[in-house]
């Protein structure tokens, strides 16, 4: 008697929502790995990351797309074409709004053009930080925000804490089209090591600093180095847009550019599993958001910042 091997299943799920949502933090919940850039600050996650989850039979990848807002420079408009490119690409989109804010009106403005990019792509409304808000008024909202689309079902979750994930997990699972797996069993992202290091640093960077600064600079890893013993040798250069900003992104005496690489080795070191030896120098470059190769190494579509 044959023994008849289970259907697998693969295909990609894509996040979308306003900055802040909580889309990067869920990603990361989902795949049981920090993949993607998770901060306090909005619009840190700039490229397409693709986080891989493995659920029973099937294979979901993650797609966390840059949060979905007004775009005012090239760089912001390159990073919200990205957004809709990968809803657009996806078996299923989740749109993710936050619990205690409500509908907004940047919310509201996504719905509406969920309906011309969705086409007949299922779409799951995911209500995050479940724990921020009372049981009647999650109920009050799911209603007005279902009212507002034709979703094909609502979750109710904290991507911090896990909760309802297991759920949404299932839901996701059955969803994917049949077929064979996109990538090995146990690869968590998409992403080559060069750009996951670029953004450990920048992460770092937009914790460390103020405001301001970090949606004008960008990190890339200019040299990667395999050592004999195991370990890797990992140069980066942080790219400012002004003269002032190196000062700051150095710090007294280098203390805030000294105290970003520790923390940013030590990250690089616990994803890989080896040492690593990271070195970073900081550059002015005035005019690195209007260059198409600094795009390139974030991934994404210079062409796509044409306004």
């Amino acid at each position: 008697m044959t023994e008849t091997r289970p259907e697998t299943r693969a295909g990609f799920a894509a996040l979308i929502g306003e900055p802040n949502a909580g889309k990067s933090t869920l990603l990361n919940q989902m795949v049981g790995a920090k993949v993607s850039i998770v901060t306090h600050k909005v619009q840190t996650t700039r490229a397409r990351i693709r986080g891989i989850a493995m659920h029973g039979d099937a294979q979901i990848v993650f797609v966390d797309t840059p949060g979905i807002f007004r775009p005012r420079r090239r760089l912001d408009r390159s990073m919200v074409k990205a957004a809709w490119g990968g809803a657009a690409d996806a078996d299923v989109i989740l749109f993710m709004i936050e619990a205690h804010r409500g509908l907004t009106d940047g919310a509201q403005a996504i719905i509406d053009q969920l309906r011309e990019h969705a086409g007949k792509t299922p779409v799951a409304l995911v209500i995050n930080k479940i724990d921020r808000v009372k049981a009647e008024a999650l109920l009050a909202l799911s209603q007005q925000v279902n009212a507002a689309f034709d979703f094909a079902t609502t979750f109710m979750i904290s991507a911090e804490k896990g909760y309802g994930c297991a759920d949404l997990m299932d839901w996701l699972a059955r969803e994917m089209p049949a077929g064979p797996w996109l990538y090995p069993e146990d690869q968590v992202a998409d992403l080559p090591m060069r750009m996951i290091a670029a953004e450990i640093t920048r992460e770092k960077l937009t914790l460390r600093l103020h405001e301001e600064i970090p949606y004008q600079l960008t990190v890339e890893t200019e040299k990667w180095e395999e050592k004999k013993d195991g370990s890797a040798r990992v140069d980066q250069i942080v790219y400012v847009a002004r003269p002032g900003h190196k000062g700051i992104v150095l710090g007294k005496g280098g203390e805030t550019i000294k105290a970003v690489g520790q923390a940013a080795r030590a990250e690089m070191m616990e994803f890989m599993g080896r040492p690593v030896h990271l070195f970073l120098q900081v550059k002015v470059r005035e005019n690195w958001q209007d260059e198409a190769e600094r795009y390139n190494e974030i991934g994404l579509d210079f062409r796509d910042g044409d306004a």
